[in-house]
Protein backbone atom coordinates (compact mmCIF):
# COMPACT_ATOMS: atom_id res chain seq x y z
CA UNK A 1 0.00 0.00 0.00
CA UNK A 2 1.48 3.61 -1.16
CA UNK A 3 1.53 5.74 1.88
CA UNK A 4 -0.47 8.59 0.59
CA UNK A 5 -3.31 5.35 0.47
CA UNK A 6 -2.44 4.78 4.17
CA UNK A 7 -2.66 7.96 5.11
CA UNK A 8 -6.18 8.59 3.93
CA UNK A 9 -7.22 5.30 5.66
CA UNK A 10 -5.97 6.27 8.47
CA UNK A 11 -8.34 9.38 8.50
CA UNK A 12 -11.30 7.78 7.40
CA UNK A 13 -10.44 5.39 10.29
CA UNK A 14 -10.20 8.24 12.98
CA UNK A 15 -13.74 9.78 11.40
CA UNK A 16 -15.90 7.91 13.78
CA UNK A 17 -14.50 10.42 16.64
CA UNK A 18 -13.65 7.14 18.66
CA UNK A 19 -10.39 6.70 20.08
CA UNK A 20 -8.22 4.09 18.39
CA UNK A 21 -5.07 2.47 19.64
CA UNK A 22 -2.21 2.25 17.08
CA UNK A 23 -1.72 -1.49 17.44
CA UNK A 24 -5.32 -1.51 16.41
CA UNK A 25 -5.00 0.41 13.12
CA UNK A 26 -1.66 -1.10 12.54
CA UNK A 27 -3.27 -4.56 12.50
CA UNK A 28 -5.94 -3.57 10.20
CA UNK A 29 -3.58 -1.89 7.62
CA UNK A 30 -0.87 -4.91 8.10
CA UNK A 31 1.78 -2.71 9.26
CA UNK A 32 3.56 -1.97 12.18
CA UNK A 33 3.09 0.08 15.11
CA UNK A 34 5.91 2.06 14.30
CA UNK A 35 4.60 2.77 10.62
CA UNK A 36 1.68 4.28 12.36
CA UNK A 37 3.32 6.19 14.80
CA UNK A 38 5.10 7.91 12.11
CA UNK A 39 2.23 8.14 9.95
CA UNK A 40 0.42 10.17 12.66
CA UNK A 41 3.32 12.63 13.52
CA UNK A 42 2.91 13.56 9.52
CA UNK A 43 -0.61 13.72 9.76
CA UNK A 44 -0.68 16.15 13.16
CA UNK A 45 1.89 18.35 11.80
CA UNK A 46 0.75 18.58 8.81
CA UNK A 47 -2.65 20.30 10.60
CA UNK A 48 -4.56 17.22 10.47
CA UNK A 49 -7.32 17.52 13.30
CA UNK A 50 -6.10 14.28 15.72
CA UNK A 51 -5.01 14.38 18.89
CA UNK A 52 -3.93 11.77 21.32
CA UNK A 53 -0.17 9.85 22.02
CA UNK A 54 2.17 6.81 21.61
CA UNK A 55 1.03 4.29 23.96
CA UNK A 56 -2.62 5.86 24.77
CA UNK A 57 -4.42 6.22 21.11
CA UNK A 58 -5.63 8.71 18.90
CA UNK A 59 -8.74 10.23 18.12
CA UNK A 60 -9.92 13.06 15.38
CA UNK A 61 -11.48 16.08 16.79
CA UNK A 62 -14.42 18.17 14.99
CA UNK A 63 -13.10 20.43 12.18
CA UNK A 64 -14.18 21.37 8.52
CA UNK A 65 -13.59 18.19 6.43
CA UNK A 66 -13.74 17.89 2.44
CA UNK A 67 -14.56 14.32 0.42
CA UNK A 68 -11.72 12.88 -1.35
CA UNK A 69 -11.21 15.28 -4.56
CA UNK A 70 -9.33 14.34 -8.04
CA UNK A 71 -7.51 17.65 -9.53
CA UNK A 72 -6.75 17.58 -13.00
CA UNK A 73 -3.10 19.25 -13.17
CA UNK A 74 -4.20 22.70 -14.16
CA UNK A 75 -6.74 22.34 -11.79
CA UNK A 76 -3.76 22.11 -8.82
CA UNK A 77 -1.27 24.87 -10.75
CA UNK A 78 -4.00 26.97 -10.08
CA UNK A 79 -4.12 26.46 -5.97
CA UNK A 80 -0.38 26.38 -5.74
CA UNK A 81 -0.67 29.52 -7.88
CA UNK A 82 -3.05 30.93 -5.04
CA UNK A 83 -1.50 30.19 -2.33
CA UNK A 84 1.59 31.34 -3.52
CA UNK A 85 -0.02 34.78 -4.00
CA UNK A 86 -1.86 34.49 -0.39
CA UNK A 87 1.39 33.33 1.23
CA UNK A 88 3.13 36.68 0.32
CA UNK A 89 0.20 39.02 1.22
CA UNK A 90 0.62 40.92 4.66
CA UNK A 91 -2.02 39.50 6.62
CA UNK A 92 -0.49 37.20 8.48
CA UNK A 93 -3.27 35.07 9.75
CA UNK A 94 -4.02 34.53 5.85
CA UNK A 95 -0.24 33.63 5.30
CA UNK A 96 -0.67 31.23 8.45
CA UNK A 97 -3.25 29.46 6.65
CA UNK A 98 -1.93 29.51 3.34
CA UNK A 99 1.14 27.40 4.92
CA UNK A 100 -1.17 25.66 6.49
CA UNK A 101 -3.24 24.37 3.69
CA UNK A 102 0.12 23.70 2.00
CA UNK A 103 1.40 21.65 4.49
CA UNK A 104 -1.92 18.88 4.20
CA UNK A 105 -1.24 19.16 0.31
CA UNK A 106 2.27 18.34 0.80
CA UNK A 107 0.70 15.56 3.45
CA UNK A 108 -1.36 13.77 0.87
CA UNK A 109 0.23 14.50 -2.61
CA UNK A 110 2.51 11.07 -4.14
CA UNK A 111 6.10 11.79 -2.88
CA UNK A 112 9.04 9.88 -5.35
CA UNK A 113 12.51 10.04 -5.24
CA UNK A 114 13.93 12.20 -8.05
CA UNK A 115 16.01 10.43 -10.20
CA UNK A 116 18.62 13.60 -10.33
CA UNK A 117 21.78 14.12 -7.79
CA UNK A 118 20.41 17.40 -6.10
CA UNK A 119 19.38 16.51 -2.90
CA UNK A 120 16.01 18.52 -3.40
CA UNK A 121 13.92 19.44 0.14
CA UNK A 122 10.57 21.27 -1.55
CA UNK A 123 8.59 21.25 1.42
CA UNK A 124 10.57 23.98 2.63
CA UNK A 125 11.26 26.30 -0.48
CA UNK A 126 9.41 29.92 -0.06
CA UNK A 127 5.95 30.60 -2.27
CA UNK A 128 7.63 32.94 -4.07
CA UNK A 129 10.91 30.87 -5.33
CA UNK A 130 8.22 28.31 -6.46
CA UNK A 131 6.08 31.73 -8.03
CA UNK A 132 8.53 32.49 -10.19
CA UNK A 133 7.96 29.55 -12.30
CA UNK A 134 4.26 29.89 -12.74
CA UNK A 135 4.81 31.99 -16.42
CA UNK A 136 6.29 28.94 -17.83
CA UNK A 137 3.65 26.80 -17.44
CA UNK A 138 1.33 27.29 -20.64
CA UNK A 139 4.65 27.45 -23.00
CA UNK A 140 5.83 24.03 -21.15
CA UNK A 141 2.92 22.68 -21.44
CA UNK A 142 1.83 23.35 -25.20
CA UNK A 143 5.27 22.34 -26.27
CA UNK A 144 4.44 18.68 -24.48
CA UNK A 145 1.72 18.01 -26.32
CA UNK A 146 2.67 19.83 -29.44
CA UNK A 147 5.89 17.60 -29.62
CA UNK A 148 7.66 20.68 -30.08
CA UNK A 149 11.33 21.37 -28.92
CA UNK A 150 12.53 24.24 -26.33
CA UNK A 151 15.87 26.27 -25.83
CA UNK A 152 15.59 26.49 -21.86
CA UNK A 153 17.75 29.13 -20.16
CA UNK A 154 18.58 27.76 -16.94
CA UNK A 155 20.12 28.27 -13.81
CA UNK A 156 21.58 25.51 -11.67
CA UNK A 157 21.19 25.37 -8.03
CA UNK A 158 24.47 26.46 -7.60
CA UNK A 159 23.81 29.32 -10.09
CA UNK A 160 25.71 28.51 -12.61
CA UNK A 161 22.89 29.92 -16.16
CA UNK A 162 22.89 26.61 -18.29
CA UNK A 163 21.53 26.95 -22.17
CA UNK A 164 19.82 23.58 -23.07
CA UNK A 165 18.14 22.15 -26.27
CA UNK A 166 15.09 19.82 -24.70
CA UNK A 167 12.13 17.45 -25.35
CA UNK A 168 9.70 18.19 -22.98
CA UNK A 169 8.00 14.99 -21.43
CA UNK A 170 5.86 15.85 -18.63
CA UNK A 171 5.16 18.22 -15.43
CA UNK A 172 5.03 17.09 -12.30
CA UNK A 173 4.35 18.74 -8.84
CA UNK A 174 6.70 17.91 -5.97
CA UNK A 175 5.05 19.63 -2.67
CA UNK A 176 4.99 23.11 -4.38
CA UNK A 177 7.64 23.06 -6.51
CA UNK A 178 7.06 21.85 -10.38
CA UNK A 179 9.45 20.30 -12.65
CA UNK A 180 10.01 19.30 -16.13
CA UNK A 181 10.92 15.98 -17.01
CA UNK A 182 12.63 16.34 -20.42
CA UNK A 183 15.37 15.10 -22.60
CA UNK A 184 18.14 17.24 -23.01
CA UNK A 185 20.67 16.92 -26.75
CA UNK A 186 22.95 18.37 -23.93
CA UNK A 187 23.75 15.47 -22.18
CA UNK A 188 22.17 12.76 -24.36
CA UNK A 189 20.33 11.84 -21.49
CA UNK A 190 17.34 12.91 -19.51
CA UNK A 191 16.88 15.23 -16.95
CA UNK A 192 14.96 16.85 -14.44
CA UNK A 193 14.36 20.95 -14.20
CA UNK A 194 12.79 22.79 -11.70
CA UNK A 195 10.42 25.04 -13.45
CA UNK A 196 10.56 27.84 -11.20
CA UNK A 197 14.68 27.90 -11.80
CA UNK A 198 13.93 27.95 -15.53
CA UNK A 199 14.64 31.35 -16.56
CA UNK A 200 13.03 31.73 -20.34
CA UNK A 201 11.48 28.62 -22.10
CA UNK A 202 11.85 29.55 -26.08
CA UNK A 203 9.94 27.33 -28.29
CA UNK A 204 11.59 26.06 -31.40
CA UNK A 205 10.42 25.50 -34.86
CA UNK A 206 11.91 21.95 -34.89
CA UNK A 207 9.34 19.10 -33.84
CA UNK A 208 10.02 15.34 -32.01
CA UNK A 209 8.94 11.98 -32.51
CA UNK A 210 9.26 9.24 -30.38
CA UNK A 211 12.62 7.66 -30.56
CA UNK A 212 13.67 4.45 -28.72
CA UNK A 213 15.27 5.32 -25.46
CA UNK A 214 13.71 9.10 -25.65
CA UNK A 215 10.51 8.59 -24.48
CA UNK A 216 8.36 9.56 -21.35
CA UNK A 217 7.80 5.49 -20.68
CA UNK A 218 11.55 4.67 -21.07
CA UNK A 219 12.25 7.69 -18.08
CA UNK A 220 9.30 5.87 -16.10
CA UNK A 221 11.41 2.74 -16.75
CA UNK A 222 14.15 3.84 -15.53
CA UNK A 223 13.40 5.56 -12.72
CA UNK A 224 11.14 2.60 -11.30
CA UNK A 225 14.74 0.21 -12.04
CA UNK A 226 16.52 2.08 -9.32
CA UNK A 227 16.82 0.90 -5.83
CA UNK A 228 14.46 3.14 -3.51
CA UNK A 229 12.63 4.23 -6.20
Amino acid sequence: MRRTDRLFDIIQILRDGKLHRAQDIADRLEVSVRTIYRDMDTLIASGVPVQGERGVGYMAVDAITLPPLTLTTAELEALNLGMAIVAEAADPDLKAAALSLADKLDAVLPSQVVAEADQWKFAVYPFADAARGFGHMAPLRAAIKGRQKLRLSYRRIDGTLTDRIVRPLHMEYWGRVWTLTAWCELRDDFRVFRVDLIEAATPLPELFVDEPGRTLDDYMARREAQPNS
